[in-house]
């Protein structure tokens, strides 16, 4: 039996959340909210992915301030407009799809927030241009002759912890299955445990065990508050001679763990234009096996995964758990599926699509019948 089509468990307080396969759908930014709001391209987007057939879908990172943002587009989840917009517009998507869970991601862009969209450069927005000013673990410009971000006081940092948890509390009576928090790719949490990034003076900088403490205290914190599955996404490396490591990242995994951690999702770099990333299909599941045999976590891989059978073989390998993946599922929607037909896996799909199926892929959907006089 194929593993990427069996059924997978996360634990939390809550109680056992079971996934029907191995595949998630990870999260993409899409710079569509207005003023941190949930909008029609998200009811539209989240529902076709969640007609995908995949076990999870993430919904992308989500700022728990204003000034947490990526970019004045991003989706946010820090007052009573936002959570109604989010609420709205996902309750809409679920009610258009098969029952699938759903998890959120928490984030704080820090350094790298203030930015334009993609599409319009990406670059670092003038405070006369609709920017703001950043907050960091250390008065570090992103890019060299960028404007510094702050520095965050000790005050400021409970203030984030504060608003970590009102968020995580806004997701739990949303609804969500699951939060993730975003230590990632070069926003805040990563910010804090790369060396490149933070280079405080105070218990939060410096060695090892200081900066993984903010991360650790926020983290404990939003545990304390939320009862769904709680996990983080982590970038194993910086890519870069004097970063983050893969060893450091399993031992922040096994930090984790204790405090109630239910998964970890493993990715990597974005913390430096300097950084060197190897890539290759399956270039980050070596960061993946090394967590998942260190913490004993419930691991997720990411990147470059594109075949089902590359996918099956990870599994097989046991190099992680679960396989996400994000652009694949921009550009084929219904990933799942044609993966489903080429393990001789299942998925559930919508009673709208069952007559779909081309005739070699006949079984992809189970014993669903049709009629039509």
């Amino acid at each position: 039996m194929s593993l990427l089509f069996s059924s997978y468990t996360l634990n939390s307080p809550r109680g056992p959340l079971e996934l029907a396969n191995r595949i998630v759908v990870a999260p993409m930014c899409q710079y569509s909210a207005v003023n941190g709001e949930a909008a029609d391209w998200h009811l539209m987007h989240w529902g076709n992915l969640l007609n995908g057939g995949a076990g999870l879908f993430i919904i992308e990172a989500t700022g728990v301030t204003p000034e947490g943002r990526i970019t004045p587009a991003c989706l946010g989840l820090w007052d009573d407009r936002t959570e109604a917009a989010l609420k709205d517009k996902l309750g809409r998507a679920r009610a258009l799809a098969p029952a699938t869970p759903v998890f959120i991601q928490l984030a704080h862009a820090g350094r790298k927030a203030s930015s334009a969209t993609p599409w319009n450069g990406g670059q670092l927005l003038a405070q006369d241009q609709g920017g703001w000013q950043m907050v960091a673990p250390s008065a570090i410009a992103q890019l060299e002759g960028e404007r510094l971000p702050h520095e965050l006081s000790r005050a400021e940092l409970k203030q984030l912890i504060a608003d970590f948890v009102m968020a995580a509390e806004r997701a739990q009576r949303i609804g969500v299955d699951g939060i993730e928090l975003h230590g990632a790719h070069g926003y805040l949490l990563h910010q804090f445990l790369s060396p490149i990034s933070n280079q405080r003076q105070d218990e939060y900088g410096g060695s090892f065990e200081n900066r993984i403490r903010f991360p650790l205290e926020l983290f404990a914190a939003v545990r304390a508050a939320y009862q769904g599955v709680l996990g983080i996404r982590i970038s194993a490396s910086d890519w870069l001679e004097g970063g983050w490591t893969p060893e450091e990242t399993a031992n922040f995994a096994q930090q984790l763990k204790p405090l109630g951690c239910n998964f970890v999702h493993i990715s990597s770099g974005g913390i430096s234009p300097k950084q060197s990333i190897q890539l290759g299909p399956r270039y980050q599941v070596p960061f993946a096996k090394v967590v998942k045999e260190q913490s004993g976590l419930p691991t997720m891989t990411v990147g470059l995964i594109t075949d089902p059978h590359e996918a099956e073989a990870i599994l097989q390998d046991g190099d992680a758990d679960l396989i996400a993946l994000a652009r694949a599922f921009l550009y084929k929607p219904r990933w799942a599926w044609e993966a489903a037909a080429a393990l001789d896996g299942k998925v559930v799909a919508n009673e709208r699509y069952w007559r779909c199926l081309p005739r070699e892929a006949q079984a992809v959907f189970g014993s669903v019948k049709v009629g039509q006089r």
